[in-house]
């Protein structure tokens, strides 16, 4: 794990470096790390991964940032949009169907060889009830479709259903049955607000994981619709595009500069205990990659702890996004090859199977929506003795986040947000 090096436009947490005038009002400085918590791990002195819930978030969340990194390295010029929860649901039902060297392959991809947890499928279940309780805006779901005519043993199909809440499904060998009872199954899932596949199905199918997922996020302070305009978002040095653009002039947020990444982060809280952390470089020609590589459930979890509330002038772009293709590729470079190969699936089944494809379909949006016209009283920003602009006018990642867990639901690049 990357040891944090947040840096505050008032001074290096803690007051190291910082300095503060005769009012009480924060001046900016120029700061090194704190080199005392260098190295050292999160998990080892947070009492918040001692919770069994929490600790496998961080796991599968962990496996999450990995496919995430790897889907972005394969589109470095396009938008990247994944809710990795659901593919990681996916991949751990399949592990209730593996032998050991199979299941080990996979739990080793979520990170579970790292939890001491003799019951990771129940804690799972607890995982999910959490970060799509109804408050959360957040619809996941995932299933695992099998070759046709294989014959599935019941010890696999009940723990499935007991800690997963999913039925395996059996192809009927129809392409166009199957893609519709699929696009149907999906609809039926996401309450019709993810698009329906029009990618014809594989016809080499032996399991299929697919994972879907959709969230509309509510801003615990709403945007005001007349503020909204055009603006320009800066693609790079030269190239620039017209999108609508939310403004707050007396933005409440928590904010911290992180000089090592060289970016500028910013938190908002959305309603039922989730927040979006945004990464924003200092240049727009700047590459991601930096910032990319430090990503781990710690380390977001360090900078949710060490923000601080200020106010600010903010602008963020309207988004609507969607995602609708195959992360086959993504896992085949995830420590997931053997999956594809020779796998032992005969906890499933006693005919040879394995993994063949990964599906991901995905709906993200947020617009002005939120719960209330002005922030929480107990939202007390720190006094600034220079003016804070925060413009997600240039490319940017970000991070959508359960509060109450620290999963990862949502992670994307934003290079263009005019759309995927």
């Amino acid at each position: 794990m990357q040891a944090l090096t947040l840096l505050l436009w008032m001074g290096a947490l803690l007051g190291h470096g910082s300095s503060q005038n005769s009012a009480g009002d924060v001046e900016e400085g120029s700061l090194a790390p704190d080199a005392t918590t260098a190295g050292m791990s999160a998990e080892e002195e947070d009492p918040f991964f001692k919770v069994p819930v929490n600790k496998l978030a961080a796991a599968v969340s962990n496996f999450g940032y990995d496919l995430y990194r790897v889907r972005s390295s394969m589109s470095p010029a396009a938008n990247v949009l994944l809710s990795p929860l659901s593919v990681a649901t996916a991949l751990s039902a399949l592990s209730l169907g593996a032998e050991q060297r199979t299941e080990s392959t996979i739990h080793r991809a979520l990170y579970y060889d790292l939890i001491s947890n003799p019951d990771i499928h129940s804690t799972y279940k607890e995982l999910l009830a959490a970060v799509t309780a109804p408050q959360k805006n957040l619809r996941s779901a995932s299933r695992i479709v099998f070759e046709r005519k294989l014959r599935i043993k019941s010890s696999f199909v009940a723990p499935l259903d007991k800690s997963y809440g999913t039925r395996p499904r059996i192809l009927t060998g129809n392409p166009r049955i199957d893609l519709q009872e699929i696009n149907n199954w999906v609809q039926a899932q996401m309450k019709g607000k993810v698009p329906r596949s029009t990618r014809d199905m594989p016809s080499d199918i032996s399991i299929l994981l697919l994972g879907v997922a959709h969230f509309k996020g509510q801003w615990v302070t709403k945007f005001d619709s007349r503020k909204t305009s055009l603006a320009d978002f800066h693609l790079d040095e030269e190239r620039t595009v017209r999108v609508p653009m939310m403004s707050d002039p007396k933005a409440i947020l928590r904010y911290g500069l992180d000089s090592d990444l060289n970016c500028k982060i910013a938190q908002l809280p959305l309603t039922g205990s989730v927040s979006i952390i945004f990464f924003l470089p200092q240049r727009a020609t700047q590459n991601l990659t930096l910032i990319e590589e430090s990503l781990t459930s710690e380390f977001i979890h360090d900078i949710d702890r060490e923000l601080k509330t200020v106010q600010a002038v903010l602008t963020i772009p309207k988004l609507k996004l969607s995602y609708d293709g195959a992360l086959t590729e993504a896992l085949r470079e995830m420590k997931l090859q053997s999956l594809f190969e020779s796998p032992d699936f005969s906890k499933i089944t006693g005919k040879p199977i394995k993994l063949t494809h990964a599906e991901h379909r995905a709906g993200f949006e947020w617009n002005e929506d939120g719960a209330g016209a002005a922030p929480s009283p107990g939202l007390q920003p720190a006094r600034l003795t220079f003016p804070l602009d925060y413009h997600l006018n240039q490319p940017f990642i970000f991070v959508l986040r359960d509060t109450d867990t620290g999963a990862l639901l949502f992670i994307g690049k934003i290079l263009d947000p005019r759309g995927t």
